[in-house]
């Protein structure tokens, strides 16, 4: 008996049957052939030979290669349509195929959520599996060859698609989400077909709100359960859940309940249909209208990356914009819904003197801006050096109007002292709102103290005034911590209040001189978040009447008052010659910082309408008159 049939087995691989054919001598059957072919030596060598006989080689067990080892430590290295993908371990194959230029088409798959595999549009061809598998779901692994352009992937495409369409209304002429809508750009893509189905659709509940934001066609719905993921995982707050079976199966809220998380209109964002739809966007703009700006929002310190979705000079919504280290990909309902102060109440014109009246709307004089500044700089110009001038600072300003104002109350008022506003604070939360609901008020401290002023609260700026200490308040931004009415009455008994503004208040109505100022998406600059993170924003359209930047106020007064006049033209002249002297400033490149125009070059902004302008630019001109 040979040393391999006392071997244990391994358990690698399955015995073979019984009378396979074997190199292992004590299987053989049968008398030995008369004159045996020269070959494999004899077990027992004959004793004329040398005393010294090397051990026998064991035979390999029988099985599959063992796995091969990998071309890169560390990684992965497989092939995805005959290209070599390195990639890290337990990287799925929708991430890897992208980084060679493949789609592999999905709906329910969020790179932020759990895995679901249950759109099944994503099957693809694996050498290591017999079936289509979910490449969503599967991790790729070492010298794997992964097809996805394959006949019967194509095939399982197109039968996935029919599939979806089955009970899908054809209703995108109504929908909100046509033009950004997955069921449209698949279907050209991947179907084309017309469909087979004999007899009327599933009919569920057209318009069913689930809560005060968000309203849901349970028809449009494809059940790829993006929605209850997002209200379980990433808001921790479930609210949505998946009611009945079969081709009844539904997205609702829990009995006696309804969709009022403070992040419930991210169920909007990642709904791949039309079935989650936002009520307060709703039927007013198309997709293909609009143009998408890279911005920030202003709603607390957080700073979350967005997108300003707007057509003509109107701000139309706010959508989430990626960034690993702040938002992720979300963004709380508050902060969407900051877009309406950009379109209402704006200060338009320039005023000089105080409106009258107890409701503050009669007619105050209207002037130009070089009247305006001209105004302004008269009234101030007695209270410089006296002692009796204050500068009132908020943290809802850029960092280039800050520079800018601080530094003409500082070179030209002679002002030591900055007092800081701001809105109030608020509720924090578990995930991105913060009590702080300013944006920039990191960077107002930073320059301040980079200019050498000396920082000092609202709270000291009203008992300033309730003892007579100021005359004169030059305001950049008149959002204050406390009673707005209480702080308006103060300023009533101003000598000169001079306020720069963006909205209309209590407060601007009572500003002896009044400037408007351009909203951040009027003009480009930056934030520094509560983290101490600068980030640049975008303009997204021109500014409205006679609005300015606030740093463009800045230089006007100073050239009025007879200060060395700046030569700025654009926010990035204010960055450059200023932030010098900010020194947390020195690491941020304000150039290289600014975030790309668009999402994808040539897909947003989105192509141009039959008449040839721009998306968004398609109403500009006078008169401007709504709607195309």
């Amino acid at each position: 008996m040979s040393d391999n049939d006392t071997k244990k087995p391994t358990g690698d691989a399955q015995p073979p049957p019984k009378g396979a054919p074997t190199d292992t001598p004590a299987a053989k059957i049968g008398p030995e052939p008369s004159n045996p072919p020269a070959g494999p030596k004899m077990d027992t060598p004959p004793a004329a030979a040398s005393s010294v006989t090397p051990p026998p080689k064991a035979a390999a067990p029988a099985g599959p290669p063992p796995k091969p080892a990998p071309k890169n430590p560390g990684f992965v290295t497989c092939t995805i349509d005959g290209k070599e993908v390195v990639v890290k371990p337990g990287t799925n194959m929708i991430e890897a195929a992208k980084t060679v230029g493949s789609d592999i088409p999905y709906y329910c798959y969020h790179p932020r959520l759990s895995i679901a595999a249950n759109c099944r549009i994503c099957l693809i061809e694996a050498s290591n599996a017999p079936k289509l598998v979910p490449a969503c779901q599967t991790p790729l692994a070492e010298g794997v060859a992964v097809k996805t352009t394959t006949p019967k992937v194509k095939e399982q495409q197109r039968a996935v698609m029919e599939f979806l369409l089955l009970n899908h209304p054809v209703d995108c002429s109504i929908c909100d989400q046509a033009g950004e809508c997955k069921l449209q750009d698949y279907y050209m893509k991947y179907d084309y077909r017309p469909s087979r189905l004999e007899g009327g659709k599933t009919l569920k509940n057209k318009r069913k709100v689930l809560g005060p934001r968000v309203v849901l066609d349970q028809e449009r719905c494809i059940m790829c359960t993006r929605c209850v993921r997002v209200m379980n995982e990433i808001a921790k707050e479930p609210q949505l859940g998946v009611f009945g079976r079969g081709s009844h199966e539904r997205i609702d809220v829990f009995p006696g309940n309804e969709l009022d998380s403070d992040y419930s209109m991210n169920t909007v964002d990642v709904c791949p249909v039309g079935a989650l739809l936002s009520r307060d966007f709703r039927f007013k703009a198309r997709a293909w209208f609009l143009s998408a700006t890279p911005s920030i929002c202003t709603g607390c310190a957080k700073g979350c990356n967005t997108y300003v979705d707007w057509m003509s000079q109107d701000t139309y919504r706010i959508r989430p914009r990626e960034n690993e280290e702040i938002n992720k990909s979300w963004m709380c309902d508050q902060g969407r819904l900051m877009y309406k102060s950009f379109n209402l109440g704006r200060v338009l014109q320039a005023r000089v003197g105080r409106a009258t009246g107890q409701s503050g709307s009669e007619a105050v004089p209207v002037v130009t801006r070089k009247e305006a500044a001209q105004a302004a700089a008269k009234a101030l110009k007695p209270l410089v050096g006296s002692g009796k001038l204050a500068v009132l600072a908020s943290p809802v300003s850029s960092n280039e109007e800050l520079l800018a104002g601080l530094t003409f109350a500082k070179a030209t008022l002679g002002l030591t002292t900055v007092y800081v506003g701001g809105r109030p604070a608020g509720k924090a939360d578990h995930f991105l709102k913060t009590a702080d609901k300013n944006p920039n008020r990191k960077g107002l401290e930073w320059i301040a103290k980079g200019l050498g002023l000396k920082v000092e609260t609202y709270e000291s700026l009203t008992q300033a005034l309730s003892k007579g200490q100021v005359k004169g308040l030059y305001a950049i931004g008149t959002e204050v911590p406390g009673d707005v009415e209480a702080f308006a009455t103060a300023a009533a008994g101003l000598d000169v209040f001079v306020v720069q503004e963006k909205n209309e208040s209590p407060i601007t109505a009572q500003a002896t001189v009044l400037l408007p100022a351009s909203i951040h998406v009027e003009d480009e600059g930056s934030f520094t978040q509560m983290d101490g993170m600068t980030q640049r924003f975008r303009k997204a359209y021109p500014p409205k009447g006679d609005v300015i930047p606030g740093w463009k106020w800045a230089a006007e007064l100073t050239r009025e008052l007879g200060g060395e006049a700046p030569t700025w033209s654009s926010a990035r002249d204010v960055w450059r010659e200023l932030s010098g002297k900010v020194a947390e400033f020195a690491e941020f490149n304000w150039d290289k910082a600014s975030p790309p125009d668009r999402e994808k070059p040539g897909i947003n902004p989105l192509p141009t309408g039959a008449d040839g302008r721009p998306p968004g630019y398609r109403e500009f001109g006078a008169p401007r008159v709504r709607g195309i």
